[in-house]
């Protein structure tokens, strides 16, 4: 390897808006996030799906399919 091209590569914070700190190593230094694992829909279960202009209904009705059965 060529010496001295290669960026530092130190330990960095990454502080989220919801107060999360996640303690890693990058290139960046440490910074502020706007969304992580910890507040992000997805990965916390909250996610819903948004109907906009009934397009799931429409897609149900043009291919035959019914609404899904509930648990």
């Amino acid at each position: 390897m060529k010496e001295k091209i290669h960026p530092k590569y130190e330990a960095a914070t990454f502080t989220c808006s919801c107060g999360n700190v996640i303690e890693t190593r990058a290139t960046i230094g440490s910074t502020h996030i706007d969304i992580c694992n910890n507040c992000h829909p997805y990965y916390t279960g909250k996610q819903k799906l948004i109907d906009s202009a009934g397009r799931v209904d429409k897609f149900r009705k043009r291919y035959g399919q019914t609404a899904p059965a509930e648990a």
